[in-house]
């Protein structure tokens, strides 16, 4: 079964426009492991308008099931995730003022950068995985960099999905195959939702995680945080 892994923001960015602790971001996490999530995403960015740097320090002891965080790798954020040792980061080629991810990794272009990222986190014990579309070219330049992972921008798809199913998921199932044939384990993520998730898993079912944010915390306003969580996983059942 492909891993459900809860990236908190949307969490963090409800506390962090009233100040205090309302909505506690680490009790959602134990939440989310509790109700079924395996696993915690979480993406500082550096103005951190929604996590914060001390979140991801107060996460780290707290989380049991696979923490992975996401970011621009700058040497602030290489620094933490060095200190933090997550079991996943996941690298993203956002401009420090994105709003969000919006593209992957021009790999062959930043090969130098990722190889020696993905060799400085695998000595410390740290899976790797680079955010990337569905380019064929691109991907196989990411297996020479030596991460253990990527991630595929499921934006496109979500895009797509309503208009034609077929044709929207067509370049991820040949993407994560050619992935999957170098020897790369596969994640998947960006504006997937209770929408789409069924079809994207039931035609990639070897996709290793899928890390849902946004859609799954606006879910949980009306269904409440544990069903919502069963209805994801539900999503991804084989």
């Amino acid at each position: 079964m492909t891993n459900l892994s809860v990236n908190i923001n949307k969490v963090a960015t409800i506390r962090n426009a009233r100040g205090g602790n309302m909505s506690d971001v680490v009790q959602v996490a134990m939440d989310c492991e509790a109700f079924g999530a395996q696993g915690i995403t979480v993406h500082p960015r550096p103005d951190e308008r929604h996590i914060r740097y001390a979140d991801v320090y107060a996460l780290k002891p707290l989380v049991k099931t696979e923490f992975n965080i996401e970011g621009y790798s700058n040497k602030e954020f290489i620094d933490l995730v060095l200190k933090v040792k997550p079991t996943q980061v996941t690298l993203v080629p956002d401009a420090p003022d994105a709003i969000t991810s919006n593209a992957g990794w021009d790999i062959k272009k930043n090969f130098d950068l990722l190889s020696e990222l993905a060799d400085t986190f695998t000595d410390k014990g740290i899976r790797t995985s680079i955010f990337v579309g569905t380019d064929r070219e691109n991907i196989a330049w990411a297996a020479k960099t030596g991460t253990d992972r990527v991630e595929l921008y499921t934006e496109p798809y979500a895009t797509l999905y309503p208009q034609d199913q077929a044709a929207a998921v067509a370049p991820f199932v040949e993407a994560a195959r050619i992935a999957r044939n170098l020897g790369l384990g596969v994640n998947a993520g960006h504006d997937l939702s209770l929408d789409n998730l069924a079809w994207f898993s039931q035609h990639i079912p070897w996709i290793e995680e899928v890390s849902i944010g946004h859609a799954l915390i606006c879910d949980a306003l009306y269904y409440g945080l544990e069903k919502t969580i069963k209805l994801y996983k539900d999503c991804l059942k084989k």
